[in-house]
């Protein structure tokens, strides 16, 4: 049986140390590399080229979902699965949209990370059941002839009504996340920290009921807090 070499991508030495221990104590596994944020993961990917990187996503400097997007385009073999403690919508549909073909909770059993990574590496999709229904419904939509849920078109003025929903910060990270910025940038910006900056991203994506950057930067276009 073929090895499966995987590399560690977590802000957290002590969770990628347990990550470690564990898949290194099953038949089949060699952890080959480990980073704590997505430049460092890009470099080492380079160095050793795995087969899976185990990506979190909110860590300093640039996170799992850039870092995911530019793997993907430097390492196209390597196939990332997304191990996150966000359980939210926002967070599963924009890693499966910059290329993850994995996405599990930290939250999962042990043994569902196994079948996750043994699953990716077979070259298939693993999606923690409890999330996966999130892509049955919008693919129901479309059965019914309804356009998904995430890509909803809503009138001007109802539009206006669901910006005024949000918090005069919520709309600052709303109209940096727009721009383009990553996380770590708009914490820069608005002078917090990223994870703020998470937080923030996440509670927008549940008022608007959007699950991806595109979807928030369409949204911020249709009412006016950034201009093309």
């Amino acid at each position: 049986m073929k090895t499966i070499r995987l590399m560690l991508v977590d802000d957290h030495e002590v969770v990628r140390a347990g990550l470690r221990s564990f898949l290194e104590s099953q038949q089949g596994f060699e952890v080959v590399a480990e980073a704590g944020e997505g430049e460092q993961a890009i470099q080492r990917a380079q160095e050793v080229r795995p087969d899976i990187a185990v990506m979190d996503i909110t860590m300093p400097g640039l996170d799992g979902l850039e870092a995911t997007r530019r793997l993907k385009e430097i390492c196209p073999e390597c196939q990332v699965l997304a191990l996150t403690i966000h359980q939210d919508k926002q967070y599963f549909f924009e890693m499966l949209a910059a290329g993850a073909t994995g996405y599990i909770t930290k939250q999962a059993a042990a043994q569902e990370l196994l079948a996750a990574v043994r699953s990716v590496a077979e070259g298939n999709v693993y999606l923690q059941p409890a999330l996966a229904r999130w892509l049955l419904e919008d693919y129901q939509r479309l059965l019914n002839g309804l356009p998904p849920e995430s890509r909803l078109e809503l009138p001007n003025q109802e539009q206006q009504q669901a910006v005024q929903v949000l918090s005069r910060r919520e709309r600052q990270v709303l109209e940096a996340v727009a721009l383009g910025l990553t996380n770590p940038q708009i914490g820069d910006r608005l002078g917090i920290s990223h994870k703020t900056v998470a937080r923030h991203r996440e509670r927008i994506m549940n008022k608007l009921n959007l699950h991806s950057r595109t979807e928030l930067v369409k949204f911020a276009i249709r009412t006016g807090l950034i201009e093309l």
